[in-house]
């Protein structure tokens, strides 16, 4: 926390939440844990989506899936039912299945009814492949690891190369975890929180841009011996807000996210894995209802556009802000893998005909005041 992006083409009403974080949707929690031993650079970040029993009171929820190639955990029932049950945990590839089993376990804890009187639980985890610079082979990810996440979740949390996001790169830069949220005013009575959270590990520095600003194509001259080969990164995507949002609206949010993740320049590659989880803290669903009806409040589809623009704002904000706070790293093979503000410097220092350009992309990043 600390810096603030200033998106010139933010499409939103760009107001943002007090904090500029997820966690301006009452109730979501974060916790993280970060794992930074020798080659391993990886770790765990759980996303709650409110402080009492997940399992016995519901939220609605929806995923979605821009291009599949990932491990996720979870998403099949979270399509069928509508309903989120457990926290969000996100990891490396390899951790998911421990993962799975440090959520299940968290949850039968506080549930002892799951699987005996009742049915059994849906964990929710996702995954992005830091193994560029962690050494995912050695799978060190541990249940305590993820029990640490679910214990300590607060309303306050880091972003950049923190978490799961401690190995991950984006547009050939750091990245990590980053967050981002907007306030939605529908009318004299009505105002929401739309917040976002993302774990990117995507994109070519080419094609990144800043405002408008084509900031990646000198930087991956500068960088051309780290540059990808092939597009193979990901990015997890979670939205939270606190409107009166079904399933399907939940969905439709969910694929604007794909507006905020081009806007800085992706384009979903093949070999990438872009998966996004949305869900709303109105209207939770009761695992041992009291009534076969209910009743709820839902907003109406004609103005559902301010969260469709509140999404691809603080979407576009999050994944910026996982790399200005992102440091540097030294990966797994000794070699320097530079955050945005270092490589940047770099580039002023060897080419100083972009000391405006860089001037202006660190000022609207909230790197200089």
């Amino acid at each position: 926390m600390g810096l603030t992006v200033d998106l010139h083409n933010d499409v939103s009403q760009r107001v943002k939440g007090p904090r500029n974080l997820i966690t301006d949707v009452s109730g979501v929690k974060v916790g993280q844990t970060t794992v930074d031993e020798g080659d391993v650079h990886s770790g765990v970040t759980t996303i709650f989506p409110h402080t009492g029993n997940l399992f016995r009171h519901k939220v609605p929820a929806a995923a979605y899936v821009i291009n599949g190639f990932g491990k996720s955990v979870g998403l099949v029932q979270i399509d069928e039912l509508g309903t989120l049950e457990t926290p969000i945990v996100m990891t490396n590839t390899f951790g998911v299945g421990t993962a799975v089993n440090a959520l299940t376990k968290w949850m039968l804890k506080a549930n002892p009814e799951i699987g005996d009187t009742t049915s059994t639980v849906n964990p929710v985890v996702a995954e992005c492949n830091d193994g560029d610079v962690s050494n995912i082979r050695k799978m060190r990810i541990t249940e305590d690891d993820v029990n640490r996440t679910l214990k300590d979740a607060d309303e306050t949390f880091e972003e950049g190369a923190v978490g799961s996001g401690r190995g991950m790169m984006c547009y050939d830069l750091k990245g990590g975890i980053g967050s981002a949220s907007r306030v939605v005013t529908v009318d004299d009575k009505h105002q929401y929180t739309v917040g976002a959270l993302v774990m990117t590990n995507y994109g070519y520095l080419t094609d990144f841009i800043v405002n408008g600003m084509p900031i990646g194509e000198p930087l991956a001259k500068l960088l051309a011996e780290t540059k990808q080969k092939e597009e193979k990164g990901s990015i997890i995507t979670v939205l939270a807000t606190d409107a009166p949002l079904n399933a399907r609206q939940l969905k439709r949010m969910a694929k604007r996210a794909t507006v905020g993740i081009n806007r800085t320049g992706g384009y979903i590659g093949n070999g990438s894995g872009e998966i996004v989880f949305a869900f709303s803290t109105a209207n939770q669903v009761d695992h041992f209802p009291t009534t076969d009806f209910d009743t709820v409040t839902r907003f109406n589809d004609n103005k559902i556009d301010l969260f469709f623009r509140a999404t691809a704002a603080s979407v576009d904000e999050s994944v910026l802000s996982s790399m200005v706070h992102a440091e540097s790293v030294v990966d797994r093979k000794g070699r320097l893998r530079l955050n945005l503000t270092d490589a940047c410097e770099q580039l002023v220092a060897q080419q100083p005909q972009y000391q405006e350009m860089v001037s202006k992309v660190l000022t609207d990043l909230g790197v200089i005041k």
